[in-house]
């Protein structure tokens, strides 16, 4: 099965670095620095005892000529078009793309772009990161992708999760994908919500007077959300989710408040916009969410050169969709995201 990787991050980079380790047919569509980049040094993967450098096939945009059949798709949601232009010419009529993002509304961009039977839906559970010199940093040993159809399911899925099985990570053909990808969004949301808006980590947020109540209510609200939309989350997710954003002491701060007080773009419309209007169309009213989605939308319409960081930078870590590591005293403590679940 030929698979293109499209986004070589932490996540699309990781797994399709352990497709081409497994002798996988895998090509990764990358622009030209990036690409003289895996010539001259590779695809290493390194940390937990590990370093292991690849040689992955590379092509650019423009030089795609014929279909792939299985399309690994990572990038943020604020690179989702440029991406969809540029993977267009791989796309034939047998074609599946899994998509590893926040949310859900790139998998309604894709499916109209190129078709619902086209569109898999994708969580990743996984904890690594990109050093500076562009090193895959295995920071735990949490490395699973779970796919699975969004309609009837197709002789090319069955193809495609042999392909993506045995391969060194954690796969799984999930029955209830959508149900999935939705934990994972409240996850997403509620953790990036409570950081956001009180600007701190979890920790800081627990630590004072109403913090508690007001993540609980935040955490409430998106759960509301997904229950009227027809996929409740489970208890033992909700209760993680709860968990994790009041836990006294915790330095554990979303990927979105990161990117916010480091003067990066952040997903808004895609995590919060797209969450309130399909709140609205359900008619349940998310006011927390209404509030951190204008909130951002401010920050958001800034010149980039006018969002000055407004806090002290963290250290990079995995992003949240994938594992959250909560620091407690000397040590790391490495606390799972929604079970088979990731995120981007």
């Amino acid at each position: 099965m030929r698979t293109l990787v499209v986004g070589a991050g932490a996540t699309g980079g990781y797994f399709g670095g352990r497709l081409v380790q497994a002798g996988r047919d895998v090509t990764f569509l990358v622009r030209s620095g990036r690409a003289r980049v895996l010539r001259e040094r590779g695809l290493r993967i390194v940390g937990l005892g590990e370093t292991t450098t690849l040689n992955p096939r590379t092509i650019l945009t423009g030089e795609i000529t014929s279909p792939f059949d299985l399309i690994l798709l990572s990038v943020k949601a604020t690179g989702l078009r440029g991406a969809m232009e540029a993977l267009a010419p791989a796309v034939g009529p047998r074609t599946l793309i899994l998509p590893v993002l926040n949310g859900l509304r790139h998998i309604d961009d894709l499916a109209e772009r190129f078709g619902e039977r086209a569109v898999l839906g994708g969580v990743a559970k996984l904890s690594t990161t990109v050093d500076a010199d562009g090193y895959f940093v295995r920071l735990a040993d949490l490395q699973g992708l779970t796919y699975g159809a969004r309609t009837a399911p197709t002789p090319e899925l069955a193809e495609a999760h042999r392909a993506l099985s045995g391969a060194g990570f954690d796969s799984r053909l999930s029955d209830d994908i959508l149900g999935e990808m939705w934990v994972k969004w409240v996850f997403i949301a509620a953790t990036g919500a409570v950081t956001c808006l009180m600007r701190g980590t979890v920790g800081e947020v627990a630590s004072v007077p109403g913090g508690v109540e007001f993540a609980e209510a935040v955490v409430a609200e998106c759960a509301a959300i997904a229950d009227a939309a027809g996929h409740a989350v489970p208890k033992e997710e909700f209760e993680n989710t709860r968990d994790t954003v009041t836990a006294p002491g915790s330095a554990f701060s979303s990927s979105l408040y990161r990117d916010l007080v480091s003067g990066q773009a952040v997903e808004a419309e895609h995590i919060f916009g797209d969450l309130v209007l399909r709140a609205r169309r359900l008619g349940v009213e998310v006011p927390l969410m209404d509030l951190v989605t204008l909130h951002l939308r401010v920050y958001q319409g800034r010149p980039e050169t006018s969002r000055r960081p407004t806090a002290p930078s963290h250290d990079r870590r995995p992003t949240d969709h994938q594992s959250h590591r909560v620091r407690e005293g000397s040590g790391t403590r490495v606390r799972r995201g929604p079970a088979g679940g990731n995120l981007a």
